[in-house]
């Protein structure tokens, strides 16, 4: 709550007001524009304040009788504290008060706040009754805040009370207490007990129009003589709900007009049912109308016809809505026939089926559908169209994640039911998913609905710069709705574009709303409603139901655009994790693909990592779930995934180490997790690493769906591989399998989102088009992947990755192998053999250096290894020198002193070589060195 610096600031803002100077930027909107209407009207803010009274209420008398119930609640609630219950009617009466604490109504009267006394802004300027009347909005008013002085002691907050059928503001409902005991509490304490009211008013509404069925249905028992009352038939329920509400809506306008007459009614599939309507009145006075139905196989609430309900008159046409005026205009008047049932089957006729109930009688039995007073139904119809308008646009807008279509879902609703034109401009900030920062620049029209196509307003797609003075403008500075009722006379709204203006005139719009899109105390745009064929132009009561709905679309276009700002960043977030390109090596020629879920984006990831002795390492993954956190952690897996590689580590053992790694990500999370209410971390992965010079192909999996091999002549296989569990599951080993791989072939790793879609979420048959889709020789990864890319939507249900590799393999002549003795005396021939195998391939520039290396390594393991030794020379993209013993021990490297006579042969290695490092084998271990070839 403010303190007593922040009133000393909203005095000296009130100096400035009544100055002719700005009030400055510390004043709440709705606060200062009391301010101004108080100081239009002449209000002395120290001026003793004397009151109008009025000691006759009768006209309040039913608000009082409805707020009586909640009143003594709210009684009960404050009793014992320093708080009062006021209630006033709609001129700012006060009809009723109830006090906390007995020592508060000494200041209460002091300051006139009794029954009887008016508290409008025209005489005490801003209040929380007086205020909430003048603006027909909740109002929270705090201490100096108030215009006058006598007032600033207070706190008070505000509700107005609606005619619940009509929508007018009667009365308002105020919680006030002192400045120093106030709570933020009080407006929501304030706002429900204005709904109870209005639904005591409603409750009091209905009790009239059960009166006037109760006089009808004794009118009709006195006509016929032990006529049973009317009984529900089983046919409603078998009306399709729109055809219900359809009957109701017509029914209620029917009693609405206030006149009598026969109407068709057309329902779906081409049938049409029959209301009349007849005058009827009660003994204390109260005029109405009855509507009886005759439904096409069904009917409502059976009522005996009478002896004079039997001349045949033709039947009205069924070509569309119209009101045929009876005869006379008795309550038991002679009543025209109407058209039966059509002839077929048809739902069993009701308990009181007569002589008269088939489909070709000559005077069929009639069903009351609904009785009430003309005025209340003219409110209730117009109440019931605008309850009817909430509820469709709770289930239409905001279907989708998407800003634009949101805000499309709302023009749809409106027109033509609210407005005949309907427009929503935005800032593009929003439409980028960003926060808006300013709403006093351009704007884009983003959605445009309206009866007809020619209206001159601005299209969709057009961007707008309001005028300071036009009403949308007023809208987005101020927060709150602008009406302009009649727009030829709406000179700030003339200002914006005269010329413009004038053609939307001639075009025959003429009265618009705009509404702010306001939704978490942010302002995203500005919703217009226009009308132009209607005759009644926009009102008061109209602005409470275009915020109702402009709010709750605001609500819907908010989380789109949250989720747009998501989706970009998580989808940036992937983008930036994915490799970009492909490494450098020689082992297969790769394509890959990428498609983000509609959903979101996921975890799904693929790389292509280069190891050593020229093979290369293909990896697909898949992270749970979609958004920023999927995205994160698969950049952690993928990383993670680089590093086990560059380790050397076997296939099995890069799943081991990933598993551990989900695993412990799963533990840091799990009390993360359970309080957002996400799910614990899962990953699937595929993990192969191909042998160009073995031209093999060795695989390790868990839970994923397995490696597609494409052979040269266009066979395509799924070679069994062991699946093991997915990642984070841990406490199972993981298997490996290894495949012949000829030259030319074709490995393809994806992911689960590519078989969902070609198969329909039926895994055998994804794979089975896969496999078709695949089984095309000659065809590049290039074109597989386009290929394959070109079965898959735009954004798919779930994400897509798709690598495709082409192996290739080192030619024999590109490979030598010496298989040593564990001799001394070796060493010195395997480095001539060496030499002559580098003039063989042109490389004599590398002898020297690759003499030493040789010289070096072999020399390791012919002292510290174990037999079989084994020297492969590999000329690829590199010159690789591989040398394997039988001992697991490795090498290490180390800065040899001055004084030690060994421990520089890996120093020297690593200094001569581009890269070296050792891998292990079933059978021991392999230290390898590469070296750049000389460029040509």
């Amino acid at each position: 709550m403010r303190t007593g610096s922040d009133d000393a600031a909203l005095a000296r803002a009130l100096e400035r007001l009544l100055s002719d100077k700005p009030a400055g930027k510390d004043i709440r909107t709705p606060v200062l524009a009391s301010w101004q209407r108080c100081r239009s009207a002449g209000l002395i803010t120290d001026h003793p304040l004397e009151l109008p009274f009025s000691d006759d209420l009768e006209s309040a008398r039913s608000l009082a009788e409805a707020a009586r119930p909640v009143l003594a609640r709210l009684e009960a609630q404050v009793s014992g504290t320093r708080a009062s219950v006021l209630l006033s009617d709609g001129r700012a009466r006060l009809v009723d008060r109830r006090v906390g604490e007995p020592g508060l109504n000494r200041e209460l009267d002091a300051l006139q706040l009794a029954p009887g006394f008016t508290v409008s802004e025209d005489h005490i300027g801003t209040n929380g009754i007086g205020t909430t009347l003048a603006t027909r909005r909740p109002v929270f008013i705090l201490g100096r805040e108030h215009f006058t002085d006598s007032w600033s002691s207070l706190a008070c907050a505000g509700a107005p009370i609606r005619d619940p059928l009509s929508g007018q503001v009667i009365g308002v409902l105020d919680v006030s207490c002192l400045s120093a005991h106030a709570d933020p509490s009080m407006m929501t304490a304030a706002r429900r007990a204005a709904r109870s009211i209005e639904e005591q008013l409603l409750d009091q509404a209905t009790s009239r129009e059960q009166a006037l069925l109760r006089s009808f249905q004794a009118a009709r028992r006195r006509s016929v003589t032990g006529a049973p009352d009317g009984d529900d038939i089983p046919a409603w329920h078998l009306l399709h709900p729109h055809d219900r509400r359809v009957l109701e809506e017509s029914a209620t306008a029917l009693i609405a007009s206030g006149r009598a007459g026969l109407l068709d009614v057309e329902l779906g599939h081409g049938r049409t049912a029959v209301l009349l309507s007849h005058p009827i009145q009660m003994p204390s006075g109260i005029a109405g109308f009855a509507v009886e139905a005759l439904l096409p196989g069904g009917v409502l609430h059976r009522l005996p016809p009478t002896a004079a309900d039997v001349p045949p008159v033709s039947a009205p046409p069924a070509s569309g809505p119209r009101l045929i005026p009876p005869r006379t205009a008795g309550p038991h008047d002679a009543v025209p026939a109407v058209p039966g049932p059509p002839a077929g089957p048809g739902p069993p006729a009701g308990p009181h089926s007569g002589p008269h109930s088939g489909p070709h009688s000559e005077a069929p039995d009639r069903w009351l559908l609904a009785v009430g007073e003309p005025g209340v139904s003219r409110l209730a119809l117009r109440a019931r169209q605008r309850l009817g308008l909430l509820y469709d646009a709770v289930g239409r807008v905001g279907t989708t994640l998407d800003v634009a279509r949101t805000a499309e879902e709302l023009t749809e609703v409106v027109v033509p039911r609210f407005a005949d034109f309907a427009a929503v401009d935005l800032p593009e900030a929003v439409l980028l998913g960003e926060e808006p920062v300013r709403m006093s620049g351009a704007m884009r029209r983003v959605a445009l609905a309206g009866v007809r196509r020619i209206s001159h307003l601005y299209a969709a797609g057009d961007v707008i710069t309001f005028a300071a003075s036009s009403p949308q403008a007023r809208s987005l500075a101020d927060g709150e709705p602008v009406l302009e009722a009649e727009l030829d006379k709406a000179v700030g709204w003339m200002a914006h574009d005269p010329a413009h203006a004038r053609e939307v005139l001639d075009a025959g719009v003429r009265s618009l709303i705009t509404v702010p899109l306001r939704a978490r105390g942010t302002i995203q745009g500005v919703v217009s409603f226009y009308r132009s064929r209607r005759e009644e132009p926009f009102e008061e009561d109209d602005l409470a139901l275009a915020e109702e709905l402009v709010g709750r679309a605001a609500l819907s276009i908010d989380n789109a655009r949250r989720f747009t700002r998501e989706h970009a960043l998580a989808l940036t977030l992937q983008r930036s994790l994915l490799p970009r390109g492909l490494p450098a090596q020689h082992a297969v020629t790769a394509a890959h693909c990428y498609l983000p879920a509609r959903s979101g984006v996921g975890g799904d990831w693929f790389d292509v990592i280069p190891l050593s002795g020229a093979r290369v390492a293909l990896v697909v993954g898949d992270v749970v779930g979609h958004g920023l956190h999927a995205a994160a952690t698969m950049g952690r897996l993928r990383t993670a995934v680089q590093n086990f590689s560059a380790l050397d580590l076997a296939v099995d053992e890069v799943l081991t180490q990933l598993d551990d790694l989900v695993g412990g990500l799963d533990m840091d999370q799990e009390e993360e997790a359970a309080e957002v209410g996400e799910e614990i971390v899962g990953a699937s992965c595929l993990y192969a690493v191909y042998d160009p010079a073995a031209r093999r192909c060795t695989l390790a999996c868990a839970g994923h769906p397995p490696l597609a091999l494409v052979l040269p002549d266009g066979t395509v296989e799924y070679p069994d591989v062991p699946t093991g569990p997915p990642l984070g599951v841990g406490g199972q080993p993981f298997e490996t399998a290894e495949i012949d791989v000829p030259e030319g072939s074709m490995l393809v790793l994806y992911t689960d989102g590519l078989i969902e879609h070609l198969g329909h979420r039926d895994f055998d048959l994804g794979l089975e088009r896969l496999r078709h889709e695949l089984a095309r020789p000659g065809r590049t990864p290039e074109r597989t992947c386009r290929a394959l890319r070109a079965l898959l939507p735009e954004h798919p249900s779930d994400d897509v990755a798709l690598l495709v590799a082409r192996t290739r393999a080192l030619d024999a002549r590109q490979i030598a192998t010496w298989e040593l003795p564990a001799d001394p005396a070796a060493v010195s021939r395997v480095r001539a053999d060496v030499t002559a195998q580098l003039a063989e391939w042109s490389l004599e520039d590398l002898a020297c250096t690759t003499e030493l290396i040789v010289s070096e390594l072999v020399t390791n393991a012919v002292r510290y290894g174990g037999e079989p030794i084994l020297l492969r020379l590999l000329c690829d993209r590199t010159l690789i020198c591989e040398v394997s013993d039988g001992s697991s021990t490795s090498p290490h490297l180390r800065r040899a002193l001055t004084s030690d006579e060994g421990g520089r042969g890996l120093f020297l290695v690593a200094q001569l070589s581009q890269r070296w490092g050792t891998r292990y084998s079933p059978k021991g271990k392999v230290i390898w060195a590469e070296q750049p070839l000389p460029r040509p």
